[in-house]
């Protein structure tokens, strides 16, 4: 027998046993009972105060792993049916996650005091860059594109050797590429910001148009050899598989191969690079726009091992470690969605030594004078195994 409105909604019914189930009567119970549980969460809250005051004046951790477990299998056991029982778990497990993250509000984060301010990037001749590559390169197009030609600049031939001379203090600033809209992220770059401590304190993106370069004369089916970076072979992948003659051979940075085709002087060679590259060395463009994604572009970073940021940054770049447990990585990122922040970017790299473990890398909007990014960094700083701020920087609207 079912009571129903003109509206044809719904309101009672009976179930199984013949009682008669009224849906607004079921909705105003709920009601009641929401606002119960809301004043005594209230009232648990302000006792996490009390237990966060406490913490602080002792030098206690706010997690408390050992304490936690306990009171959720306590909780759990309260249960009538294992339904309920895991359900209870989990209600609990983000009741406690609530309770840290006001904890983490009332305490400090040192991490975030040691980066200073800057109004802006020096750009004059005193400021010594260090770019990916050699002449020609789309890092030192990058390089120009954001400092401009009045710096003093030199390349390097291995990523590595950029973190090195910034890390040294040989060079100011280095640019590195990090991530291609093509082929994603550039790992190699993700390991040496954990490697070397330098710090992103800004980001260029750059339209890349990969191109087939060759000794003057040469045609395209005398090419045997194509040299290029990783990168532009994977970008030019698809017109490589076109011509069947050619082979593709992985040397260092696109720029160098374009040197490298140059110095051999074998018509036999070509080399995937920018037709910056092809000037810069007398070759001829055999083919351009050979990328297979229209829209290929690369962000480049610039780093520097000093603990700065400029006025307006808003983006930031974390990596952290987390124990190998069920949620962590949901307990982690939790932080940023509680703080109201947005998460643009999120990576893994294999931790070394560690059996498929990893080292997670998080790019989020916000500022590290913000209260809410703080907040966010001391929890995650609290329940990761280590954190470390990679940077702060302006962002750069793709």
């Amino acid at each position: 027998m079912l009571k129903i409105k003109e509206s044809m909604d719904i309101i009672s019914v009976k179930n199984g046993g013949g009682d008669v189930i009224d849906l607004q009567k079921c909705r105003e119970e709920i009601d009641k009972i929401d606002s119960q549980i809301v004043e005594l969460f209230e009232q648990r809250m302000k006792i996490s105060q009390n237990v966060a005051e406490y913490k602080i004046n002792t030098g206690k951790p706010v997690l408390d792993k050992t304490r936690e477990q306990q009171k959720l299998d306590s909780v759990e056991e309260l249960a009538s049916t294992k339904y309920n029982g895991q359900a209870v778990r989990e209600l609990f497990s983000q009741i406690m996650s609530m309770s840290r993250k006001l904890q983490y509000t009332m305490m400090t984060y040192n991490q975030a005091r040691e980066f200073h301010k800057i109004k802006e990037i020096p750009k004059s001749k005193d400021t010594r860059i260090v770019y990916f590559g050699t002449k020609g390169s789309y890092s030192e197009q990058a390089m120009e594109e954001y400092f401009g030609t009045k710096i003093t600049s030199s390349g390097a031939p291995t990523f590595y050797e950029v973190m090195s001379k910034v890390s040294s203090g040989e060079a100011d600033y280095g640019v590195l590429p990090i991530e291609n809209t093509t082929t994603g992220g550039i790992t190699d770059i993700y390991d040496l910001l954990v490697e070397f401590d330098n710090y992103i304190v800004a980001e260029h993106v750059l339209k890349i148009d990969q191109a087939l370069l060759s000794l003057p004369g040469a045609k395209l089916s005398d090419i045997r050899t194509v040299y290029s970076h990783p990168q532009g072979i994977l970008q030019s992948r698809k017109f490589l598989e076109q011509y069947s003659n050619m082979k593709a051979v992985e040397y260092g940075s696109t720029a160098g191969c374009a040197k490298k085709v140059l110095e051999d002087g074998d018509k036999n060679q070509a080399a995937i690079a920018s037709i910056r590259a092809a000037s810069t060395y007398g070759l001829e463009v055999l083919a351009s726009n050979i990328n297979y994604e229209e829209v290929n572009s690369t962000r480049f970073i610039i780093i520097t091992k000093q603990c700065q940021f400029c006025e307006g940054s808003d983006k930031m770049s974390i990596c952290f470690t987390l124990p190998h447990e069920s949620g962590t990585l949901y307990s982690m990122l939790s932080h940023i969605i509680y703080n109201n922040l947005n998460m643009s970017k999120i990576e893994s790299r294999p931790i070394p030594g560690k059996k498929f473990e990893y080292r997670f890398f998080v790019d989020f909007d916000g500022c590290i004078e913000e209260p809410a990014v703080i907040n966010t960094l001391r929890g995650i700083e609290a329940e990761a195994l280590d954190i470390k701020i990679l940077g702060n920087y302006i962002g750069v609207d793709l």
